[in-house]
């Protein structure tokens, strides 16, 4: 396939940028940080007309040789955006996240591409960046979960997923959305992990969540080898908590009072991933467990 990917210099869109690569996709690298010699391009995604002329362009030289003008591109990933909140100004945040979703999803939809994978988050469900504590309604969270938050941030997302919906249904393409959980990098479990397991109220705000990299780069492909689900948002993590506490004992610390809507595993997460499962075949490899044994 030839992919269009915002933000693949970013920490989550190197994996998958290579992992597609390496699968034999020829992808594009739209990035503000991208190197202009790697299959790459430099635009300022607020900005529609940038974002359109990219969207139809020549990605490398060899693109010249057929001689059959600017080729099409059969999907867009678009996981470019401010990563979280007290980056820049909370007005900042929310048009620019706001403003490149739309611009690139505007642009699909103009040029015909019939599928778009895009950069959702945990943040929706209003956990993460809330003033004070906020527990979840139920447990594990699912996507039927409310999304309420109070931050710029999540509030940009939701907002992603809402225009995204939208714009499936003006066009009938595949657009699905990745509500991804905290992205973990492998050198990351050593550096960050045993804090955790000395202090499991550092992943509450996660939900005790976590996705690798790698295997979100996997559920990148899954959803590209996926076609005729229409508009779908699916949660995204991995198998496992990240702290060495079983699922009852979660409960008891942390989650007192919330419903738990049905059994759970002893180490399973709380942020439910049985729909990307079921309906793209996702299927985490890696755990800080394989890493911290003992």
């Amino acid at each position: 396939m030839r992919i269009f990917f915002t933000g693949g210099s970013g920490k989550a869109g190197r994996y998958a940028v290579q992992h597609l690569r390496d699968a034999g996709h020829q992808v594009t690298n739209i990035d503000s940080a991208a190197d202009a010699d790697d299959r790459a391009l430099r635009v300022d995604l607020t900005d529609a007309g940038q974002v359109i002329d990219a969207m139809h362009n020549y990605a490398d030289f060899d693109e010249l040789d057929p001689g059959t003008g600017v080729p099409r591109y059969d999907a867009v990933v678009h996981f470019a955006a401010v990563p979280r909140i007290m980056l820049v100004p909370d007005g900042e945040t929310y048009r620019n996240n706001t403003m490149s979703t739309y611009n690139v999803l505007n642009a699909a939809a103009k040029l015909g591409i019939p599928k778009v994978i895009f950069a959702s988050s945990e943040t929706t469900y209003g956990i993460c960046f809330w003033d004070g504590e906020i527990k979840p309604d139920y447990v594990p969270i699912d996507e039927e979960h409310p999304t309420v938050p109070q931050d710029s941030y999540a509030m940009s997302k939701v907002v992603n997923e809402v225009t995204a919906r939208s714009f499936q249904a003006r066009t009938g393409a595949d657009i699905y959305g990745l509500r991804i959980n905290n992205v973990i990098e492998p050198h990351e479990y050593e550096q960050m992990f045993p804090a955790f397991m000395d202090d499991p109220a550092l992943r509450r705000r996660n939900i005790f969540a976590y996705i690798d990299a790698r295997d979100l780069a996997q559920m990148v492909e899954c959803c590209l080898n996926t076609d005729g689900l229409g508009y779908e948002v699916f949660n995204v993590s991995n198998d496992d908590m990240s702290v060495n506490l079983s699922t009852d004992e979660v409960m008891e610390r942390f989650y007192q009072g919330v419903p738990k809507t049905r059994d759970m595993g002893q180490n399973e997460t709380f942020y439910a991933n049985n729909k990307a499962k079921k309906m793209v075949g996702f299927a985490p490899k890696h755990s800080w467990r394989d890493v911290l044994k003992g």
